[in-house]
């Protein structure tokens, strides 16, 4: 029997997401050669690559966001679909929910992130085990939390999918989420742990085509793991379809291209995945200093506070700006950090909202735009660091930045990425990360960052020490 290198790649991916920490999220879970969207798209995803999304819509009205949903669909082209939801449940859900499940055959639903302890019980979501809808997390929110997934999602159709069934000895769960999709429901699943998730990915892609999924990037990584075991499974060399055994490992139901070994070592992409390199933050051989870091925070997290505090005692210039100014385009302020007395000692500015009063949740947007405004100018000269999802959109729009390549998670939710010019960005969802969170991704981008002689930081916790990025896909 003669043998041959050719294998088949994991299909393509498509995925949505309504902000931009969230869609860079999902493209590090996924673990795929891939590129982040921040506009329209343009052409389905090519085989063994994932697309996401950015598609905005967080502060549209439900029907702008429905429609966008609608507008990004034309091009899943026949691959796998997944929309990132938020995993607190915020955000346009209802409408955009009701769009992505039009034309599909059945969506699965798994909205649990249990690395942020986010877990779905009887189809509600709990945080760190108290319902949500009995927490404070959705304070900064316009209205009250839903009391479960299913009433997140309006018109939807759905059946709750217990954890004893998601735990149960296969078939049962794919046997049971056949059996809801046939009787026209959208099946909600608990779970607990990335297990569940390994299982309700696993169960669901059996399905075959037709069927979308919808969920966090906890669901997400669950689907990058699956397609990293078929990756794992097609390198191996296969025996000649002539032979009878037949070619080719991929997912039951999706199929793929054929490829050789060659084209998966040389892919259509402008740069792979892997943590930064040394000449990413060294000086250059003339002595030019490295680019200055801009962390641009735009979140009203109570964290937020202790995270400033741990990169300020760490040498970093705080800059916070009143809100009244980011709201009024004649009072807007500009900021600039690489010339005079503006410019950090370490090269690393973190600016913020000065949260010494209290801020509208409706004027979110507004804040964005008018913090995006007053760091333009030194950001178009930085790497960049930029939490909350409205604030990332808002800084790259302003940059005239479109697209994003993943390279790896400083920790989970803080993606690095690059782009088009070179530059690193990392995103981050607001509401993630301990109170090192921002040292950490600092210390990522800037590894010779030490702690300047001086009192604790105020949050009470230790400087943290320089840290390896995760390899990407892998939360931490």
């Amino acid at each position: 029997m003669s043998r041959t290198t050719r294998t088949v790649l994991p299909p393509r991916v498509f995925a949505l997401a309504d902000d931009l920490s969230g869609a860079a999220e999902v493209a590090a879970a996924l673990g795929l050669r891939g590129r982040i969207l921040l506009g329209p798209a343009t052409a389905p995803p090519r085989h063994g690559e994932s697309v996401v999304l950015d598609l905005d819509t967080r502060q549209l009205p439900p029907a702008d966001a429905a429609s966008a949903v609608r507008a990004a669909l034309a091009y899943a082209d026949g691959g796998m679909v997944l929309k990132k939801i938020d995993s607190l449940l915020r955000g346009n859900l209802a409408a955009e929910a009701v769009a992505y499940a039009t034309g599909a055959r059945g969506v699965v639903i798994a909205p649990a992130l249990p690395v942020a302890g986010r877990t779905v019980r009887e189809g509600v979501v709990n945080l760190h085990g108290t319902a949500l809808h009995t927490t404070d997390a959705w304070r900064a929110e316009p209205g009250a939390a839903p009391v479960s997934v299913g009433a997140a999602l309006g018109g939807v159709p759905t059946r709750v999918v217990p954890l004893a069934t998601v735990r149960a000895p296969e078939p049962a769960l794919h046997d049971r989420l056949r059996a809801v999709v046939a009787e026209g429901y959208h099946p909600v699943c608990d779970a607990e742990t990335d297990a569940d998730l390994d299982a309700i990915a696993e169960a669901a892609l059996r399905l075959g085509p037709g069927i979308r999924l919808m969920g966090t990037g906890g669901l997400a990584a669950a689907l990058g793991r699956r397609l990293a075991q078929v990756d794992q499974v097609d390198q191996v060399d296969q025996v000649d379809q002539a032979a009878g055994a037949g070619a080719g490992a991929g997912l039951p139901g999706w199929g793929g291209d054929r490829s050789t070994q060659a084209d998966r070592h040389h892919p259509t992409g402008t740069d792979t995945p892997g943590p930064a390199r040394a000449d990413d933050v060294a000086p250059a051989p003339d002595g030019t200093p490295p680019r200055p870091l801009l962390v641009v925070v735009g979140t009203a997290e109570p964290t937020a506070v202790a995270q400033i505090a741990q990169l300020v005692a760490a040498g970093a210039r705080h800059v916070p700006l009143p809100a009244h100014t980011l709201t009024g385009h004649s009072t807007r302020p500009t900021l600039c950090i690489r010339t005079g007395v503006g410019r950090a000692p370490n090269g690393v500015t973190v600016v913020s909202i000065d949260g010494t009063h209290a801020v509208d949740p409706g004027a979110a947007r507004g804040l964005a735009v008018g913090l995006a405004h007053a760091v333009a100018e030194a950001a178009h000269e930085s790497d960049l660091v930029l939490t909350g999802g409205e604030t990332a959109r808002r800084v790259l729009d302003a940059l005239a930045i479109r697209e994003l390549l993943p390279l790896d998670q400083i920790h989970h939710g803080a993606v690095r990425s690059r782009t088009p010019d070179g530059r690193r960005v990392v995103t981050r969802p607001g509401s993630y990360g301990d109170s090192d969170s921002l040292l950490r991704i600092a210390r990522a981008l800037r590894p010779g960052l030490a702690p300047r002689p001086g009192p604790a930081p105020p949050s009470g916790r230790p400087v943290a020490p320089s840290v390896q990025p995760a390899p990407l896909g892998e939360p931490t």
